[in-house]
């Protein structure tokens, strides 16, 4: 195994963006459902608004420039390629960070944090804790190798994470992920110990199970039965991708629209206090992500988490841990704290912070500043 970081550069081929627009402009249109809004899936109308922007008014270049203006590299690691973005803090006093995006997201999920988190001064929060941010893809995201057999599991992506820490010479350093990066997060603890400061995540720490019940009193009961009904729409893409990733991946890959309705069904599902993802998202934000899974070929690799199963083998809540501080952007009702408690040492929980399901493309300013609090309060203990 070589230890080698190279330095990487994204460059689309032009032959791959102009046959993006040729099989945009070639798509083969289904006709709308009887049933209004969203109740068949995505409107047929609003998918049609979205695929013509991206043929004609979304500018890829303008975007491939704008995330090299990050400082990315490759280095192999348990014998895969491991792309990340690394931007080092010209504060002297910085934490190290390593964040890690979630599913259907890529790094492009942090590209508002990374000037904020690693410059605090240059973006008016002079004094403000500051980082050192690294980003990786994970493995079958975007420009990261992908698994090449059955079995993975977050914790070995988690020890990947640890030894590109201690590769870049980050001896003591701090962990954020949301939604799969949420289940990362916390196994980087479980792989290095001794090394992590703290655990941020947006949320997901822990969820309530039928085996919880009898514990509840009256009002965590209603609670649960609130979240019981939430649960029952949308899509399950757990169950559609542990059962047929691959029968589901041969649309993705070939037709760009069917991609792009995916991407766009799951970011309204989660994005259920708006109308629809628009409304908290920029755009050309949403489309860069897309274009990532679209022009590596990796929305049938990225999803072997739901396949594989996680690190108790099955889909279930992040595995817990004592042995350093948590805190949350996002923790949601008392039941959700009282049982994430159970397993991890939380230190922070706010209330009211704004946001849906992936806050750092929503709410960017407000996910850096709880991630300056946390952090900034470890540091000062």
């Amino acid at each position: 195994m070589t230890t080698e970081i190279r330095p990487f550069r994204i460059n689309i081929d032009q032959a791959a963006i102009d046959d993006l627009h040729t099989r945009l402009t070639r798509t083969r249109w289904a006709d709308q459902l009887p049933g209004g809004g969203w109740s068949r899936g995505v409107p047929a109308g609003y998918l049609r608004d979205w695929a013509g922007y991206w043929r004609t008014g979304y500018n890829w270049r303008t975007h491939e420039a704008a995330l090299n203006s990050f400082p990315q590299y490759l280095t192999e690691i348990d014998g895969h390629d491991v792309h990340f973005l690394h931007v080092p803090s010209p504060e002297p006093d910085a934490l190290p960070l390593i964040l890690t995006h979630g599913w259907p997201a890529s790094v492009v999920e942090f590209t508002k944090l990374i000037g904020p988190l690693s410059d605090p001064r240059a973006h008016g929060a002079e004094g403000a804790q500051a980082f050192h941010v690294v980003v990786p893809s994970v493995p079958g995201f975007g420009f990261s190798d992908p698994p090449r057999e059955a079995g993975w599991t977050v914790r070995r992506v988690a020890g990947m994470w640890a030894e590109l820490m201690d590769r870049l010479g980050y001896e003591r350093f701090g962990t954020q992920g949301g939604d799969l990066g949420a289940y990362i997060a916390p196994e980087v603890v479980l792989a290095a110990p001794e090394r992590v400061v703290g655990v941020h995540l947006d949320g997901g720490l822990g969820f309530p199970t039928e085996a919880d019940v009898p514990g509840m009193n009256d009002d965590e009961r209603a609670e649960y039965a609130e979240i019981l009904t939430w649960m029952e729409g949308g899509v399950d893409h757990h169950s559609l991708l542990r059962a047929a990733p691959q029968t589901f991946a041969y649309g993705w890959h070939d037709s760009p629209v069917a991609l792009l309705a995916w991407m766009l069904e799951k970011f309204q599902e989660f994005t259920p206090m708006a109308e629809v993802p628009e409304d908290v998202m920029d755009r050309d934000h949403i489309l860069t992500n897309v274009s990532l899974y679209w022009f590596t070929g990796t929305s049938g690799s990225s999803s072997w988490p739901m396949y594989n199963g996680l690190s108790n083998g099955g889909f279930d809540w992040p595995t817990g841990q004592d042995k350093v501080p948590t805190g949350v952007y996002s923790g949601g009702p008392a039941l959700f704290r009282r049982l994430a408690e159970r397993h991890n040492t939380i230190v922070h929980w706010p209330e009211g912070n704004p946001g849906n399901h992936f806050v750092a493309m929503e709410e960017p300013d407000a996910h850096v500043s709880d991630i300056r609090a946390f952090f900034g309060g470890l540091v000062a203990g």
